[in-house]
């Protein structure tokens, strides 16, 4: 039967893999096939499936799938996976238990299941979950959070080679975002000095300093910034990672013209931090700077914010205008690339 498939590079077989499986695109039905050096994926979905992986049609064989939430439910529910957290945003609280049990009845390696139960809050950036099932009070081998060594909402999250701890009831973090991280990480050079105003658990910390970048990561949650350097131990690149809790508008001065790198991965609010990142950059300095706005205008507003903050010190050259998702009707997140140059 001929399928979608993806064709990568047996060498790029695995990441790929992951790749697609983190984004729910593999087709488990299928068998994956080797042909002159080259791997096969079929993938669920082909308009899906990002832009710099080719697709192809090819016969593959079909094989025998083990029991998902879908084949016990008789419907295809919605959920995102984390590390061995499954992820629910249910509003009926039946038919969350009802996908929850059926989850937990599948061969899904899945430890717990959490439904959101509000939305992101604060300035910490952390929300609500229902634990719906697993017990939590298991310890999974990676389990570090509470004071006995477990915690439900704990997990190891894996991708692009980088793997990051965290718990999702401390700290923010979105599986969603795992393609933009990479695309913007595959432009770090070695040597660089990079600066993530909103560093999180470092998701793009991690991965720069694994490109031999020298990386400062700065957020004001203190569990983040535990798991944070954590995280750069786990990945081998403690040694070019600075972690600090603090808000970064009073961490900037001890920074000031010493960036070549800018991460503001706060879309709701970077406008209001491009003072900061501009007393970051040094003389030429990248920054990529993330938004929300109406699909009509997604670039505009943050371009102009930008331009009103950097010139003319700094000669300012958008070098990417790009659409990261789609976030609620009408309106997008977007993130643009920006060199300034003095």
């Amino acid at each position: 039967m001929e399928v979608p498939c993806v064709r990568v590079e047996r060498e790029r077989g695995e990441e790929t893999r992951q790749r697609l499986a983190e984004a729910d695109l593999l087709a488990a039905e299928f068998e994956i096939e080797v042909a002159d050096g080259n791997l096969y994926l079929p993938v669920t979905d082909r308009d899906r499936v990002p832009e710099d992986l080719p697709v192809v049609s090819r016969a593959v064989g079909e094989r025998d799938t083990p029991d998902t939430p879908t084949d016990l439910l008789g419907y295809e529910p919605t959920y995102e996976r984390l590390g061995d957290i499954v992820i629910l945003d249910e509003d009926d609280p039946e038919q969350a238990r009802e996908i929850a049990d059926a989850v937990m009845s599948s061969d899904i390696p899945v430890k717990t299941v959490v439904n959101r139960a509000s939305k992101v809050k604060g300035e910490l950036r952390v929300r609500d979950w229902e634990v719906l099932a697993g017990d939590g009070t298991e310890a999974s081998e990676a389990s570090r959070g509470s004071e006995d060594g477990s915690s439900g909402t704990e997990t190891v999250h894996r991708e692009y080679g980088c793997e990051f701890l965290l718990d999702v009831a401390e700290v923010y973090f979105s599986p969603r975002l795992a393609t933009e991280r990479h695309r913007v990480a595959e432009q770090v050079e070695e040597a660089e000095r990079a600066f993530d105003m909103f560093a999180g658990v470092g998701p793009f910390v991690v991965p720069f300093a694994k490109r031999g970048a020298e990386v400062v990561g700065v957020d004001l949650n203190e569990k983040a910034i535990e798991y944070l350097r954590e995280n750069a131990r786990r990945n081998d690149v403690a040694d070019g990672v600075t972690a600090i809790q603090g808000d970064v508008r009073e961490v900037a001065p001890e920074y000031s013209d010493w960036a070549d790198r800018v991460v503001m991965n706060l879309p709701h609010s970077a406008d209001e931090f491009l003072d900061t990142a501009v007393e970051l950059a040094g003389d030429d300095c990248v920054i990529h700077y993330y938004d929300i706005q109406h699909e009509d205008d997604p670039f505009g507003p943050g371009e102009e914010a930008i331009r009103a903050v950097a010139e003319p010190e700094y000669e300012v050259e958008v070098e990417t205008r790009h659409v990261v998702r789609s976030y609620a009707p009408h309106e997008v997140n977007v993130c643009l690339d920006v060199r300034l140059s003095r």
